[in-house]
């Protein structure tokens, strides 16, 4: 279990970001709502100016004998870390890399972005005699889905520790040379909702005729940010249109998985692609999921009634983005904070 400055700064892990307009998502299903032309389908010409990076690229050697060449391509990027609280969003892009057989392009894993102190290397066994090391970094794949006229590039890795800006650059050259038409970045945050509730998921988008085409309405929050929220200022700073989804991930239990988060991020995906994402088994992996939480919730009376009291709180509210706005770390760990003291080592790991 994270400890209370980390509740306090996970919880408030949204941002506003200059010429962005913070949004959060209403419920029911996007395709329902949506009535516009999609604002994100335009041609690259009628974007806002692009402005042009230089920045060096080292290509792997599946991409040795240059860029393939894609259909109006959209990024899907998710960063590990900070902004991906239950590893929901890390989640996400594994499950589309897999699914869609993503083909390797390249991996951004220079000493120039991360502590090795930090983010330590992995050493992996090979068939169990010799070992690999895996260096942390932002791996960078293609793929095509079926029965979708736009290819996706995925970019997810761990967030870096420095020259966050240097960082975005590089990947804004990436996405450049790739042609890209759209960036759609997945987060995940603790917030103070129920597990036993629809996922809450609250949205960044690139304008007002974004936010009204995704089912968005505004929220004031202002705070703290990481790597996921730098990145789309740096997309819309260079004219490349972005949408930033986050999951809300109950802070009583922050371990991942999440598979129940997950999910919702991916029908996200799936309501901007205009395509079927496939699900394969993470559907009955969150309600397995939601069912051993709940059945360790009831193992403590304090936090079975923590739990009530939440969604009696939830359920009285008619709009996601008042349950969003009022997010407090301070009050929220503060609150919890007695649990904890109580809960001994049963819970959450």
């Amino acid at each position: 279990m994270e400890s209370t400055s980390s509740l306090n700064s996970r919880a408030n892990a949204q941002f506003v970001l200059r010429g962005v307009v913070r949004v959060s998502l209403r419920g029911g299903h996007i395709n329902n709502v949506i009535r516009l032309s999609n604002p994100f389908s335009a041609s690259r010409n009628s974007s806002p100016s692009r402005r042009a990076y230089a920045g060096t690229v080292t290509l792997s050697d599946t991409a040795q004998n240059g860029l393939p060449v894609l259909r109006d391509p959209v990024v899907v990027a998710a960063f590990e870390g900070w902004n991906d609280a239950g590893d929901a969003a890390s989640a996400a892009l594994e499950h589309l890399d897999t699914t869609w057989q993503a083909t390797p392009l390249m991996t951004i894993d220079d000493e120039d972005y991360y502590d090795y102190q930090v983010n330590r290397p992995i050493v992996r066994l090979v068939e169990g005699v010799t070992r690999e090391l895996e260096w942390p970094g932002m791996h960078i794949s293609y793929c095509s889905p079926p029965g979708s006229q736009r290819d996706v590039v995925l970019m997810h890795g761990a967030e870096p520790n420095m020259r966050w800006r240097t960082f975005c650059n590089r990947l804004l050259a990436i996405a450049d040379r790739l042609n890209v038409s759209t960036v759609v970045i997945l987060g995940a945050l603790l917030a103070d909702t129920p597990h036993t509730r629809p996922v809450p998921v609250s949205g960044t988008a690139y304008s007002p005729d974004a936010a009204k085409f995704f089912g968005l309405e505004e929220t004031r929050y202002e705070g703290p940010t990481g790597i996921a929220g730098v990145f789309q200022d740096a997309c819309v700073n260079a004219g490349i249109p972005a949408v930033a989804f986050w999951a809300a991930v109950p802070h009583y239990v922050s371990q991942p998985p999440n598979p129940k988060a997950t999910v919702a991020l991916l029908q996200r995906v799936e309501d901007v692609l205009d395509v079927e994402v496939p699900l394969g088994d993470l559907p009955e992996q969150a309600e397995e999921w939601e069912q051993a939480v709940s059945e360790m919730t009831t193992e403590d009376e304090e936090i079975a009634e923590y739990v009530q009291s939440l969604e009696e709180r939830g359920d009285a509210e008619v709009d996601t983005t008042e349950i969003l706005s009022k997010i407090d770390g301070d009050a929220l760990a503060a609150e919890f904070e007695r649990y904890l003291r109580r809960r001994g080592p049963r819970f959450g790991g």
